[in-house]
């Protein structure tokens, strides 16, 4: 029974649903963020962790991180690289949401749009949820990966 589940646990196939989703997921976070600076760009500063000269830079930064990652997760290039990064995106978003949790503060997380319920130890959760995902992904993703495909061929060329 236990051998069973970790196997299952241990497969390639929940590693790529979770790749797929994680990567969706990040894509369409960084839509809305993308098309709205501005608004993100309070977002951060309503967190109170980043200097304000550096506010604007992460609103414009952040969000093509997040699209960029997303994205190479979904074709499945350069997933470990991805997988690292968005592992510690999640990483820091969470340590954020847990400062502000203890501080009482009364904000939104800004995730996905500028006004949303407010965070909540659920919110830590979900977080946490999707940083085990995303660590299954680095450790157990291989299949249907593009830059495999690529590999393969140039092993053979080099043949």
């Amino acid at each position: 029974m236990i051998a069973g589940f970790m196997k299952l646990l241990t497969h390639p196939w929940p590693a790529l649903a979770f790749r797929l989703y994680i990567g969706g997921l990040f894509v369409y976070a960084a839509m809305y963020k993308i098309n709205y600076a501005a608004e993100f760009s309070a977002t951060i500063a309503s967190y109170r962790l980043a200097p304000y000269w550096a506010v604007n830079a992460m609103a414009v930064f952040m969000p093509w991180t997040e699209i960029i990652c997303g994205t190479l997760l979904i074709l499945g290039l350069r997933v470990k690289s991805a997988a690292a990064l968005v592992t510690a995106l999640l990483t820091v978003f969470t340590l954020a949401i847990i400062i502000n949790l203890l501080r009482n503060a009364p904000i939104s997380c800004g995730c996905f749009h500028t006004i949303e319920d407010p965070i909540s130890w659920w919110t830590v959760l979900r977080d946490l949820t999707w940083i085990a995902m995303t660590l299954h992904v680095y450790h157990f993703d291989a299949i249907l990966r593009i830059d495999q495909l690529f590999i393969g061929k140039l092993k053979r060329i080099e043949s």
